[in-house]
């Protein structure tokens, strides 16, 4: 009895050289606003899906997000990085259960014995081992506990890069519409002014007008001219850094709808609070900050004694003996730290600043993700405006244009009034296609920092609710 409370009054003293646990800063806590800034429909029943792309209504875009999920070299670095932590949970795993290992050696000799007489001698060992560490304290249960929740973590950094690649396949695409959408407003401008200087051509040829109106039709002709190998150009480069997503050589991508027939949806918002369980990278840094801990309680556990049994048995046979020797032992042993010259210490200060660090990543992860909603909102919002304007204003360009036109070829107005007007046009027209490109992507954005649909994957998070 007394050997008993001896034993435990080591324990308890080892116990206590830890000191009492760490809590995480109060100042690393989350909370999330009650609703958003801007009136977004929150709340809405209605749930994102996770093949969120196929909203805008284009199968050549639904095509290329897949083959990108496929094939993107960041997708798949992030697999086998999940795969890597699954690999470690098992090895971190497999050192709470026994370990069992054979063995065996033969040989043959000969020797002289007493009477100078030579002894053949062949002999064979066969053998098993066992060792198992018994987990009084839970040290092995929190090792384990942490490197699930590393593999949880990457599974959720994996499904983040999967998101990722997503919406920047998706504004790509947009981008490269927007690009086909300016090179036909670009050829069709230098159609246009291809006809007005041949007009003007033969004016001018009759003296109807003056030399200032053709040298003006020519340098505006070469200003549309220009402008069709630029866009041309940027359609190029947009083709390639889509072809770098798709994870294949640089090539041309596919045509499908034309900007203007990519639907422009509205997008159902959670309320904020609800965000943060939909976001793959608030549920890593969650998970990390679940790694940490439990680490924290592995370097505390450092402080006791860790128990390990063994035990082995076999058999030995020879020629020389009537019968194979059974061999066996069984045996248990106690490791305890005494002095370590402060290590010890040293390694439970390092677990609980590394799980503080995650903590404030925590932190950061989540107010990060309510700003990019509240701007995704607000942006759609404002672009909208913006496009309904600008689309007022391109009708009523087209419209002075033309009675421009009309007044130029009836002798009212100088050669500079149909200019002034076709410029207006054509600002306004590559306006229109910009603001509606930019209103794709800020709803694309929206639906990335809306979690594009994710949830946890089955077997649920390693945070507790």
């Amino acid at each position: 009895m007394m050997r008993r409370a001896s034993a435990a009054g080591a324990v308890l003293l080892l116990a206590g050289c830890a000191g009492p646990r760490p809590s995480i800063p109060q100042s690393a806590a989350v909370v999330a606003p009650t609703a958003w800034r801007v009136d977004g429909g929150a709340g809405a029943i209605q749930a994102i899906q996770n093949d969120w792309w196929e909203s805008f209504g284009d199968p050549a875009l639904n095509a290329l997000v897949g083959e990108a999920l496929r094939n993107n070299v960041d997708v798949m670095v992030a697999a086998s990085r999940v795969a890597q932590a699954r690999a470690q949970f098992r090895l971190v795993a497999s050192a709470a259960r026994p370990a069992i290992g054979v063995g065996g050696q033969g040989g043959y000799g000969r020797s002289l014995n007493a009477f100078g007489v030579g002894l053949d001698q062949v002999d064979g060992t066969a053998s098993v081992t066992g060792s198992y560490e018994l987990d009084l304290f839970g040290r092995l249960a929190e090792a384990r506990g942490a490197a699930r929740a590393d593999l949880l973590a990457s599974q959720a950094a994996r499904d983040t890069v999967r998101l990722a690649v997503a919406a920047q396949v998706v504004e790509g695409y947009i981008g490269l519409r927007a690009l086909g959408a300016q090179l036909a407003i670009a050829q069709d401008t230098l159609a246009t002014r291809a006809q007005e200087l041949e007009l003007i051509r033969h004016r001018a040829a009759a003296g109807y007008s003056p030399a200032l109106d053709l040298a003006q039709a020519e340098a505006e002709y070469q200003v549309a001219a220009q402008l069709v190998p630029a866009t041309r150009s940027a359609i190029t480069r947009q083709e390639n850094g889509l072809s770098l997503l798709l994870g294949k050589a640089p090539g041309a991508i596919a045509p499908g709808a034309a900007i203007d027939g990519l639907v422009a949806v509205r997008v159902p918002v959670s309320l904020p609070a609800q965000v943060l369980r939909q976001r793959p990278d608030i549920a890593e840094a969650e998970d990390r900050v679940v790694a940490a801990d439990r680490q924290l309680d592995v370097a505390r556990a450092a402080f006791l004694p860790r128990i390990q049994l063994s035990a082995s048995g076999g058999a030995v046979a020879s020629n020389i003996l009537p019968n194979p020797v059974s061999l066996f032992s069984l045996g248990g042993s106690i490791l305890a730290p005494l002095f370590e010259g402060g290590a010890l210490r040293a390694r439970q200060s390092i677990a609980a600043a590394t799980r503080d660090q995650a903590a404030f990543a925590y932190r950061k992860a989540a107010l990060t993700a309510f700003a990019e909603v509240e701007n995704a909102m607000e942006s759609n919002q404002r672009l909208a405006q913006q496009l309904a304007a600008a689309e007022q204003q391109r009708a009523a360009l087209a419209t002075a244009r033309a009675l421009a036109v009309n007044r130029y070829r009836a002798g009212y107005a100088p050669y500079l009034d149909q200019l002034d007007a076709e410029r207006s046009l054509l600002s306004a027209r590559l306006s229109v296609v910009d603001l509606r490109a930019a209103r794709l992507r800020a709803i694309v954005v929206l639906y990335r920092s809306l979690g594009g649909g994710w949830s946890a994957p089955v077997g649920g998070s390693a945070v507790a609710p």
